[in-house]
């Protein structure tokens, strides 16, 4: 079960924020904006992550992986993470974002009364 920890992680995290979609934009309505602004970031992290861990800065736990290494020696797990973790920003910041918007013609609704 420990090779599982970290996809459980950001399976749980995926989950938490799922519910926010119906409260924001359409983040995953918009899968070309979601792109646009994960995968820059994404990549720029991810190459950090691929030099970190060739000059042995950093390294990842086998015993919490499943053992998938893609390029660079970055484990399956951290690919994914610079895409879930950005993703669930994007939720979240868009499902605030939409309800401070309410909120705010609430409050012009109840002053014109």
């Amino acid at each position: 079960m420990d090779r599982w920890q970290y996809l459980l992680v950001l399976a749980a995290c995926l989950l938490c924020t799922l519910p926010l979609e119906r409260y924001g934009k359409g983040v995953y309505r918009q899968p070309r904006r979601l792109i646009t602004s994960v995968l820059p970031v994404a990549l720029v992290f991810l190459i950090w992550d691929a030099i970190a861990v060739a000059a042995d800065v950093w390294w990842y736990n086998p015993r919490y992986l499943l053992g998938l290494i893609a390029p660079g020696e970055l484990p399956l797990e951290e690919l994914l993470f610079f895409v879930v973790i950005p993703v669930c920003g994007v939720l979240t910041y868009s499902a605030v974002d939409n309800m401070l918007q309410v909120l705010d013609r609430w409050r012009v609704k109840a002053k014109q009364r």
